[in-house]
């Protein structure tokens, strides 16, 4: 919005094209016109008439104004909003995030009852296009918000109406990890950390989930890891909490050919009880920082030709071949620990590369048969 600068009071011209005019009082407080105005003209021209009354002594604070109390904004609903929620701590930094950067400047002291489909179309056109996940972020956050706002009745309808502005293409595509690739970073990495490159990448563990691991999560004799915890880092402090959404809790069967490492990992650690870390910082017995981490492994994956690899994209590589597998979608599910289909359904579709690989298998069936 664009403000204009006078002698008596102010004017600014809204998103929506609009014009509000406010001045101050004799009593002094703050008073808006009940309505926008159509033209800058008409607004000066309400200011005009609000002027002259204070200069004649025949101004009153507006009985409207003066008995009704305060409409409630957007700002002071969504502060509302966040307290009425039970999020994880790393979503509510999110979402405080959202609101303090991208929604509450442009929007927050916008009445609920006054915010328009308009208003909310040229708020998203002016947020930043060379940020699409950030923008989807903030206004899928601004629409769950204006839902609940319907739900308590605050408004009748939810003015967000901008087709597809909640979804956004991934910025960067996501090349797997090859099994080379693999081999090579979990070689260059140190030897304490190679079974973290393993567990990443072939049982698709999250980075807060892997190094909250603790002897007794890891099962051995039977091939399973039990995810019940993650650590997550939200406001400078470490948070160990349940997994991210209620699916993450798992059990995740390991690839047998990672069972000798791991047994071998284990039974190099100094810390022997069950609560012991499986893969610590220096002092054995606090979670390994991801700066310490990145210190080894970023030159790891630069000496496998792969400098573009994230951590979490280990992830990823493990998503995809378990897809490769055959695996079916509640069975990704299940395994990565996702809660809705969609976001298995990627690795589903990565998958589909293999199916001239089935087309010769299915002829190899037919071959056999004669």
């Amino acid at each position: 919005m664009a403000s204009g600068k006078r002698l008596f009071g102010g004017i600014e011209r809204l998103s929506s094209g609009r014009y509000r005019a406010k001045y101050r009082a004799p009593d002094g407080k703050r008073y808006a016109a009940p309505v926008t105005f159509d033209t800058r003209l008409d607004a000066e021209a309400w200011l005009t008439d609000e002027r002259r009354k204070i200069s004649a002594g025949t101004w009153e604070a507006p009985r409207k104004l003066r008995d009704k109390p305060a409409a409630e904004t957007l700002g002071t609903y969504a502060e509302k909003w966040m307290r009425r929620r039970d999020l994880k701590p790393r979503t509510r930094e999110h979402y405080r995030s959202l609101l303090d950067r991208q929604i509450l400047p442009a929007l927050g002291e916008v009445p609920l009852k006054a915010l328009t489909s308009e208003m909310v179309r040229d708020w998203h056109a002016d947020l930043d296009r060379g940020r699409p996940t950030l923008r989807a972020h903030a206004y899928g956050l601004l629409r769950t918000i204006l839902g609940t706002a319907v739900a308590d009745e605050k408004i009748a309808a939810n003015p967000c109406h901008v087709r597809g502005a909640g979804q956004a293409k991934r910025a960067r595509k996501i090349k797997p990890a090859t099994l080379r690739e693999l081999e090579i970073i979990a070689a260059e990495m140190p030897e304490k950390y190679r079974p973290m490159v393993m567990l990443s990448a072939w049982c698709a563990l999250r980075f807060g989930e892997v190094t909250e691991l603790r002897r007794k999560d890891v099962d051995l004799k039977n091939g399973v890891i039990h995810v019940r915890r993650g650590v997550v880092r939200a406001e400078g402090e470490e948070i160990v909490g349940t997994p991210k959404s209620d699916a993450g809790t798992r059990d995740v069967a390991i690839p047998p050919h990672l069972l000798p490492m791991l047994k071998a990992h284990r039974d190099s650690m100094p810390m022997r009880g069950q609560d012991a870390l499986l893969f610590p910082a220096a002092d054995g017995v606090s979670h390994l920082a991801p700066s310490t981490l990145y210190r080894v492994y970023y030159p790891a994956r630069k000496a496998a030709g792969r400098p573009d690899l994230r951590w979490h994209d280990l992830r990823h590589t493990g998503a995809t071949l378990a897809a490769q597998t055959g695996a079916t979608l509640a069975e990704l599910m299940g395994r990565l620990g996702h809660s809705t289909p969609g976001a298995a359904m990627k690795y589903q579709h990565i998958a589909q590369g293999r199916d001239a690989e089935i087309a010769a298998a299915l002829s190899r069936m037919v071959e056999a048969n004669r």
